[in-house]
């Protein structure tokens, strides 16, 4: 199943403005971190279903609309909000999917990243959790819970066989990921592994 965001120009989106430590357009997780870029932690999930596909997310920039890439499901860690809970909750909000806390592993993968987003420099730390769920009964995938930027960037929802998914011509993040979660396909060995920093720009 794919789900669609609502397309646009861009003109009438917001930007990311710092100003005395407040920041716009956004959202209230990204903050000005001490090397200047905006920063959040956040926390992502790999969800994989009974036939081995994972779940992922396709995205663009309004900056740069003819590039767009996929990337696993997953968001910011709200003030005082653990890992774990930012994960279910991102996964519900973007994809309607409903986990509890006790169905993720890990995390399995840690990460951070430097890209750019709504004509800003940003820097995000990430943990990634394993999870799995039944294909039988799991409905269509919702965007009911989209925020007003992913409107604007996300573009659809979609299951990928490992193999399917090797041969896409776009970007796919994190890098190597295929093979990231093919080492997960018959269960984690209970290390977190640290996947260095990124300079996905």
């Amino acid at each position: 199943m794919v789900t669609t965001g609502r397309p646009t120009d861009g003109a009438d989106a917001p930007r990311a403005d710092v100003d005395g430590g407040a920041v716009s357009g956004l959202g209230p997780d990204w903050v000005p971190g001490p090397d200047g870029l905006l920063f959040r932690r956040a926390a992502r999930v790999i969800l994989l279903d009974d036939q081995d596909r994972v779940l992922l997310m396709r995205g663009h920039d309004l900056d740069q609309p003819d590039r767009s890439w996929w990337f696993t499901i997953g968001g910011g860690i709200a003030e005082g909000e653990a890992s774990r809970q930012a994960a279910v909750r991102e996964l519900e909000e973007e994809t309607g999917i409903r986990l509890e806390v006790e169905q993720l592993v890990g995390p399995v993968y840690t990460r951070s990243a430097i890209f750019d987003f709504y004509a800003q420099r940003c820097r995000q730390d990430e943990d990634l959790y394993l999870a799995r769920i039944a294909s039988d009964g799991l409905g269509e995938l919702s965007r009911d819970g989209w925020t007003h930027v992913e409107l604007d960037v996300l573009d659809e929802v979609r299951w990928w066989e490992l193999d399917e998914l090797r041969s896409v011509e776009i970007e796919v993040f994190p890098a190597g990921l295929v093979d990231l979660v093919a080492a997960l396909v018959p269960g984690w060995d209970g290390v977190t592994r640290h996947l260095g920093l990124a300079r996905e720009v």
